[in-house]
């Protein structure tokens, strides 16, 4: 059994979506991350970036002690690994998976984050900040659509914890005021995952969780510390 720790985000939507997916049996322990649930020392303990998703696997492969694993993407490599399903176990079909499963990591997430930060949620306009991080969010876009349209079907060729990684943060288009009009080859990649039922059922996990984000929220999320708490004043 998998105890996920989540919330429904970009982020916990990956797992909700391999999770179901590949038919892993799981507990969802819901994490309200704008009420700052996770940076209780119970999930820290699990999660030391304070961050959502992790997992505690209770059954691990080896048979033993349970196995406690934080970020999105280490996350999908032991989902993959664990289920046999969504990694090719040659060297070059893994390896093209992972590479993408890291460019979203290390490039995407961070890029349309701090973009959707920036537009919708900061409390003062910073043209700058809206201008930097949106051209390098289209600029990711572009990258992205040039390798669909090589591919003709999924980022890696066939469907994979890549294309789950991806996903969830081309959902954030609208918000974000990215057409999607103008990569074509993104269009017909995300209307066809659209119609897969068990990633639908992923993006419908704790969906009524989801509020307008309030001030206080912001605060929580936006006026962190290094010591995990929103700073004095805030």
């Amino acid at each position: 059994m998998i105890d996920l720790h989540y919330w429904p985000t970009p982020n916990g939507w990956k797992i909700t979506i391999m999770l179901e997916e590949a038919g892993i049996p799981y507990r969802v322990v819901p994490v309200n991350i704008g009420a700052g649930e996770q940076f209780k020392p119970e999930f820290q303990a699990i999660s030391p970036n304070g961050r959502m998703p992790a997992i505690v696997d209770t059954a691990p492969a080896d048979g033993g002690e349970p196995v406690s694993i934080f970020e999105s993407g280490a996350i999908l490599e032991y989902l993959a690994e664990k289920s046999g399903k969504f990694l090719p176990t040659d060297v070059r079909g893994r390896y093209r998976v992972l590479q993408w499963l890291m460019w979203q990591m290390g490039g995407l997430g961070p890029m349309l984050g701090q973009h959707g930060h920036f537009k919708l949620y900061a409390p003062e306009q910073v043209p700058y900040g809206v201008r930097r991080y949106g051209d390098e969010a289209r600029r990711l876009y572009g990258v992205l659509d040039r390798q669909l349209g090589q591919t003709g079907a999924c980022v890696a060729g066939d469907y994979s914890i890549a294309d789950m990684a991806i996903f969830p943060w081309i959902m954030t288009h609208k918000a974000q005021e990215i057409s999607l009009d103008a990569y074509p080859h993104i269009a017909r990649w995300y209307a066809e995952l659209r119609q897969r039922p068990k990633l639908q059922a992923g993006l419908d996990v704790g969906k009524d969780w989801r509020k307008p984000m309030t001030d206080e929220a912001k605060k929580v999320l936006f006026g962190q510390t290094a010591a995990g708490a929103a700073p004095a004043g805030n």
